[in-house]
């Protein structure tokens, strides 16, 4: 059996999953899908009743969300940074630095213009979108995701998930 990484397109992740990878809770998982700032791009949850299934890139863009909210940025400015990182191409994602004044949120795609924006006096913290990548796709490879084309539940490198394990061998 082919071993896929997390960033497969091949792979999604239930809510609780995704959840638990952002460090969001699931109440707000559900709200920020109901609201349209961050909707599943493999399954939605309609009809009502079927699982939501999230990509790799959605709960990268679920983490980065929940940290700008972490630092005081409004939902508003959530919603127009996440929209632009939808529309960013996934290589250019991991160069990206975000970089937010607590109001504004400023991307940047080279190490000096986050210098020029610290120089002009702005900028209070930053987010290096290439490390969320990073540590994210090692989170996702302990935790298990779903086939998008099979639905077989794929098992991370969790050895204690046992429960996983035996629905595949059943299968």
């Amino acid at each position: 059996m082919e071993r896929l990484t997390p960033t497969s397109a091949l792979v999604g992740y239930r809510g609780p999953t995704a959840c638990a990878a952002a460090g969001i809770t699931y109440r707000q998982l559900d709200y920020w899908a109901r609201t349209g700032l961050l909707e599943p791009s493999v399954r939605s949850g309609h009809p009502a009743g079927a699982q939501r299934l999230y990509s790799f890139r959605d709960i990268l863009l679920l983490k980065i969300a929940r940290r700008l909210l972490d630092a005081g940025v409004s939902l508003q400015n959530i919603r127009v940074a996440v929209t632009h990182l939808q529309s960013a191409d996934q290589a250019g994602l991991t160069g990206l630095t975000l970089m937010c004044d607590g109001a504004t949120v400023y991307e940047c795609t080279s190490p000096q213009q986050v210098v020029d924006l610290l120089n002009g006096g702005q900028g209070v913290f930053g987010i290096a979108v290439g490390a969320v990548w990073q540590e994210l796709e090692a989170t996702l490879g302990r935790l298990h995701g779903e086939r998008t084309d099979t639905g077989e539940t794929l098992v991370g490198h969790d050895p204690g998930d046992e429960l996983a394990q035996r629905r595949n061998r059943a299968v």
